[in-house]
């Protein structure tokens, strides 16, 4: 059993150790999204637990969810390799900064700050007090988030 605790903590620290090689900073933001995603997961299965209201089905969907973030998250990466490969080769665009990426990590913070609100959500069902001043930051947050990949200003 120790054993494989110990093999476990050493992939997970490989992986991200990895990750964050390849990709820098935005490597531990993926990471950072990854965890909030198992807590909203968690949240939720736990506050509909304590209302009697847990359901396969719907934990199933929550799951299907969390896929189609995947994808979306995706998505944007795929669109951030375009743009920055066709600002690069091709003479006829011409940006004055180079280009790496935008998108992906407007998706991911946008993702984090959406599952942290929900997480905080699933503490509240479960009788736990949220300060005003947090679930404002989140609202700021998220409204800054909106405007950047608008390219408006936030809040």
């Amino acid at each position: 059993m120790e054993d494989t605790l110990r093999n476990i903590k050493l992939g997970v620290t490989g992986l991200a150790g990895a990750l964050t090689a390849v990709f820098g900073w935005m490597g531990w933001l993926v990471l950072l999204w990854a965890g909030c995603m198992g807590a909203d997961y968690l949240t939720g299965t736990l506050a509909a637990a304590r209302a009697g209201q847990w359901s396969s089905q719907k934990a199933r969907d929550g799951l299907w969810h969390k896929a189609g973030m995947f994808f979306v998250a995706f998505t944007a990466l795929v669109l951030d390799t375009l743009i920055s490969l066709v600002t690069r080769n091709l003479p006829v665009v011409n940006l004055p900064f180079e280009y790496r990426f935008l998108l992906t990590p407007l998706v991911l913070c946008w993702y984090v700050v959406t599952e942290l609100g929900s997480i905080a959500e699933n503490a509240l069902a479960m009788g736990a007090p949220c300060p005003a001043f947090l679930q404002k930051a989140l609202e700021v947050a998220q409204a800054g988030l909106e405007a950047a990949g608008e390219g408006g200003k936030g809040e």
